[in-house]
């Protein structure tokens, strides 16, 4: 029937309509409530490499705190897999004029403590995040803004301190996660009682996601169960469980035995075994993400550019991409990927010559090398990469050490500049050369905000400032290809490659995917 031309069977539909409406409807009814029940409902289990800093998204910008986070915050607008920019909790995000912003939210947002969204939740946020009491590592993404206005009850004006185009894409970032006014009024109450800023917040965190915080086993697991009154589309799910599981082998082994549906950071090494493992299968998307060693420019030798060049110069980056990362990565001419705003053909890495890197470090006064050390965290890729690090250093005298310790510690360590070289990577989130740079290299942002090598170049600081000024997208680029050249030839790192983001799931898992930050989505997640 289904060629049979519509109009044919007009006459005949009209005449028994009446008869069959209530029937069809209730058998229709009956069979999307299968369906539904079908493909809803369950318990999801996700295996994590560590457990999340603070569950305060105006507190962390490692990778679970970020994860986890998107369960149970919103954001004002988000980004899909393409990186198009969708409004969330704003209904609108439109420029007045070169440097005010207005932002109407939606009328009908509950948080879960079921309190109301409105355009004081939206200053408070936001004054809290660049509050230097709060100290924030995320505050460099909104550092631009001078004044929040709440024009009416859904209505907030935004003014810059200069022009600042990606604006609206950085309240994407989970930093622009909106917690509700009134766990952060408690939160500072807190505060005055002599607490840690987030000390409610990450104790109880209070969004309007659609899922809410259920419990949390610090080191162990954190729960969030669905939000039944969300106000856009529910999940699918009745609850996520972000179980920490450290070791790569032991995820791998718990996807196996459906003890875990979803495992993160899947070494490619191990996506062989999975697609020829009947029952699960590999997720996979490119990034905006970089893998780099790191040196910490504040410690001898690193504080030298030739020794810092010839490190750089002697590190074969394909070997890294076909032997260790079996194909799932590009390699990486410096710290932007070529999905984001500002990355440029015709910027090139430095070459790998161990002839001239050993001429560099004779130049440099090492001559017979040095002793040193490479910092990273325990998962089984990073120590690979460590490792193959270790002996390309050997072939120009370097001797390296290899020291790896659980994520929490190492993340702590690399903060507070207690590493020689160390393994690090960065996930451009927004896909603007603004954050893929600025929180990287400028100098106001050492530590956890973004600049774990310690690097300060003035002329690099006023193009980085710069970029975040113009208006045109032309001298953008220019500006951003000027300061990448710089960031090359001092090599405050080595950029190693930009990785393939790899997940691995059971086949009755469907509707996750990865966002190219590396960032999971986890709203439209069924179990078949």
């Amino acid at each position: 029937m289904g060629k049979i031309k519509l109009y044919t069977l007009f006459m005949l539909v009209m005449l028994i309509s009446a008869m069959m409406a209530a029937c069809s409807s209730d058998a229709n009814m009956g069979e999307e409530a299968a369906d539904q029940a079908e493909i809803s409902g369950g318990d999801l289990v996700i295996d994590v490499q560590a457990d999340p800093q603070t569950l305060d998204p105006h507190l962390g910008n490692d990778h679970q705190t970020l994860n986890v986070g998107r369960t149970i915050y919103d954001t004002l607008v988000y980004t899909d897999q393409e990186l198009t920019m969708h409004m969330g909790l704003a209904e609108s995000f439109e420029p007045i004029d070169d440097t005010t912003w207005e932002v109407k939210v939606r009328e009908d947002v509950t948080f879960h403590d079921d309190s109301k969204l409105n355009g004081e939740v939206i200053k408070a946020n936001i004054e809290r995040l660049l509050d230097p009491a709060i100290a924030s590592p995320v505050a460099f993404l909104f550092d631009m803004i001078t004044n929040v206005e709440v024009i009416d009850e859904y209505t907030v004006q935004i003014e810059t301190e200069f022009p600042f185009a990606p604006l609206p894409v950085h309240f994407a970032h989970p930093g622009g996660h909106i917690i509700s006014a009134e766990a952060i009024t408690a939160d500072y109450a807190a505060m005055d009682e002599g607490e840690e800023p987030g000390s409610v917040i990450n104790s109880n965190p209070v969004g309007s996601g659609y899922f809410k915080f259920e419990d949390r086993v610090h080191g162990q697991s954190v729960r969030v169960v669905k939000n039944e009154e969300y106000w856009g589309e529910a999940a699918k799910v009745d609850s996520i469980t972000f179980k920490v599981v450290p070791e790569d082998l032991t995820r791998v082994a718990e996807l196996e035995t459906n003890t875990a549906q979803i495992i993160g950071h899947l070494n490619p090494s191990d996506v062989t075994r999975i697609e020829q493992t009947e029952g699960v299968k590999v997720a996979k998307e490119d990034s905006v993400s970089l893998a780099y060693l790191g040196f910490n420019n504040t410690k001898e030798p690193f504080d030298n550019e030739l020794v810092r060049q010839a490190i750089s110069m002697a590190i074969d980056k394909e070997q890294i991409i076909d032997g260790i990362m079996d194909g799932a990565a590009l390699p990486a001419k410096g710290p932007l990927a070529p999905p984001v705003f500002g990355y440029s053909d015709e910027v090139e890495g430095l070459p790998y010559n161990v002839d001239q890197a050993k001429e560099l470090l004779t130049e440099a006064g090492y001559e017979g090398g040095f002793d040193t050390t490479i910092w990273t965290d325990d998962a089984r890729i990073r120590i690979d990469v460590a490792e193959y690090l270790q002996s390309q250093l050997a072939e120009i005298g370097i001797r390296a050490d290899i020291r790896a310790m659980e994520y929490g510690a190492f993340l702590d360590s690399i903060t507070n500049a207690e590493h020689d070289m160390m393994i690090g990577a960065w996930g451009t989130v927004t896909a603007d050369a603004d954050y893929g740079l600025y929180p990287m290299f400028h100098s106001s942002n050492f530590g956890m905000t973004g600049n774990r090598t310690f690097y300060a170049n003035d002329e690099v600081d006023e193009l980085l400032v710069l970029g975040r000024q113009e208006t045109d997208e032309g001298e953008r680029l220019n500006i951003y290809k000027r300061a990448q050249e710089i960031i090359i030839e001092e090599a405050p790192l080595v950029p190693l490659y930009h990785t393939e983001h790899l997940a691995g799931l059971r086949d009755e898992v469907e509707g996750f995917w990865i966002h190219p930050s590396s960032l999971y989505y986890l709203r439209d997640v069924t179990i078949q």
